[in-house]
């Protein structure tokens, strides 16, 4: 019996380069024959070799990094990459500390609600809104209160007043089944 030996190739999917690096080229990545240096101190060299560039950044221990990289030519400053990369890290986290999430707050009623526990709710709404989150007002009706939806329509609009100042309704009071909703957001 004669085997049959079979030569295949696997072929892969073509890739446009290798892993994706984030953050600034340095050192060997850059690849422009000529950069304008600026060195660890802020001094500018002018329009200088990228060897003579790499040489100076080596001879001060630190990295040549490619700052400005659409200027013609490109912008490199000789410092330190690890502490830069440090610098960035520290900015994106204290600019996701200061960023807000909207919340969408509920603040349920019923239609014959006691003035007493409008008021609270109305104290929450405030509270709400001061804290920058956006409140959905839900309306239910039980029973034969369905036959009654003017006075839940009378009420959220009642609502829409007394908020006026410090929110602008989002969505117009609209009945869903069994409950008339409204969003209201802070202004």
């Amino acid at each position: 019996m004669k085997q049959f030996e079979e030569n295949t190739t696997i072929r892969r999917p073509f890739k446009a380069e290798g892993p994706v690096k984030d953050g600034p080229r340095s050192n060997k990545e850059i690849r422009i024959p000529r950069v304008q240096l600026i060195d660890a101190e802020g001094t500018n060299h002018g329009t200088v070799s990228t060897d003579q560039a790499l040489q100076m950044a080596e001879e001060a221990g630190l990295d040549l990094v490619e700052i400005v990289p659409n200027a013609e030519p490109p912008v490199c400053k000789i410092l330190d990459l690890g502490k830069l990369k440090y610098a960035n890290q520290k900015k994106a986290a204290e600019a996701r500390k200061k960023q807000k999430v909207v919340e969408l707050k509920e603040v349920k009623m019923r239609p014959n609600i006691d003035t007493h526990d409008y008021e609270v709710k109305m104290r929450a709404m405030n509270r709400f809104f001061a804290e920058g989150d956006k409140v959905k007002v839900t309306l239910r009706f039980r029973g034969r209160e369905m036959a009654h939806q003017e006075i839940g329509m009378k009420l959220l609009m009642q609502v829409k007043e007394d908020t006026h100042t410090i929110a602008k309704v989002e969505s117009e009071p609209k009945l869903e089944g069994r409950q008339m909703m409204m969003v209201l957001a802070p202004k």
